[in-house]
């Protein structure tokens, strides 16, 4: 096929655009490299999928999602079979300061990604969504059959309208679209705004770590290879319409359009303590914790129910925490040289 992946600078746009071309499809990446965390990270990634292109079959395109004239040529230009769009502001708290950032990105550039397959024929649409619109819910574990009609920061609004969104255009227009809630995801040449980075990082500089919540969080660490299987797996499943769907008792999941909407997690809610307990002993060294209150747009815990993708997609993330946070030391270490 022929892929489009935006974001494919970003942490897991870099892994499952090198899945990708692994496979023999040929992608073209856009990004924007915008300066939201260390820059030269990304263009490091970048030369890893060019070291690894070995047939030449990755493009690199800089360029915005929110300019519309420039989005509408990418489509226009090439002829994608499939997208699978990552790009986006990330980050709850950073949407606290800055939440223009989150309308421009991910709510009129996703516009601009939906125009474009609509015009182009792309045959199917797989995006990033986020356990963050599971938002004031309390029923654990997470489930797509649940409301998430209450989302407590604008990264989640924004993520939930992605979902809305995409349905309208898989109902007016015919386009299969598949929304993936990604649970906390972790890894290899993750981003420095995340936990894992910025502990690893304090704890080696023998600094203090900032823990929420008291430290009473729980969250569903999910490692970068089963994101990307997932993400692989759902592309090669386009989304089908639900002939048992009901408008009188609407399931929040599927519809009568070509639209669903999956989590990806772990299905093993992990305490924070654990977790940072996994990365002291990686590390060799105890942390100091900064015990401090729940912020703002956070959410206590995080618990993902996957029966729905492993019944309609037929995969179950597996990877455990001990062997995903041994390697992301083993690459922190050495990309770092600590």
């Amino acid at each position: 096929m022929r892929v489009l992946v935006t974001g494919a600078a970003g942490f897991i746009g870099m892994h499952v655009t090198l899945a990708l071309l692994k496979r023999g499809d040929r992608v073209v990446g856009l990004d924007n490299l915008n300066a939201y965390y260390d820059v030269t990270l990304k263009e490091a990634r970048l030369q890893v999928i060019a070291a690894q292109d070995a047939d030449q079959q990755f493009q690199w395109i800089r360029l915005d999602l929110a300019d519309r004239n420039g989005m509408a040529e990418l489509f226009k230009q090439h002829h994608f079979d499939a997208v699978v769009h990552l790009a986006a502001q990330a980050g709850v708290r950073y949407s606290l300061d800055n939440p223009l950032a989150y309308i421009d990105s991910n709510i009129t550039g996703f516009a601009h990604v939906l125009e474009g397959c609509r015009h182009s024929g792309v045959k199917h649409l797989v995006y990033a969504s986020s356990s963050s619109v599971y938002g004031l819910n309390e029923s654990m574990p997470f489930s797509v059959h649940d409301n998430v009609d209450h989302p407590i920061s604008l990264y989640a609004a924004s993520k939930k309208s992605n979902e809305l969104m995409a349905h309208s255009y898989a109902h007016l227009f015919g386009l299969p679209t598949t929304g993936l809630r990604f649970f906390t995801v972790y890894g290899p040449w993750g981003r420095p705004d995340m936990s894992p980075f910025k502990f690893t990082k304090a704890i080696l500089a023998g600094q203090p770590i900032d823990v929420y919540n008291y430290g009473k969080h729980r969250r569903d660490f999910t490692y970068i290879d089963d994101i990307v299987e997932g993400v692989i797996r759902t592309l090669d499943h386009p989304a089908q319409s639900n002939l048992n769907w009901q408008g009188i008792n609407p399931d929040p999941s599927s519809s009568r359009a070509p639209w669903r909407v999956y989590n990806i997690g772990n299905q093993q809610p992990v305490e924070l303590m654990d977790y940072i307990g996994a990365i002291e002993t990686q590390l060799g060294r105890k942390a100091t914790l900064n015990l401090l209150p729940l912020q703002h747009g956070d959410v206590p815990d995080t618990y993902a129910d996957v029966e729905a993708l492993v019944a309609e997609v037929g995969y179950r993330p597996a990877t455990n925490l001990q062997t995903g946070i041994a390697r992301f030391i083993e690459w922190y270490r050495h990309y770092y040289q600590v």
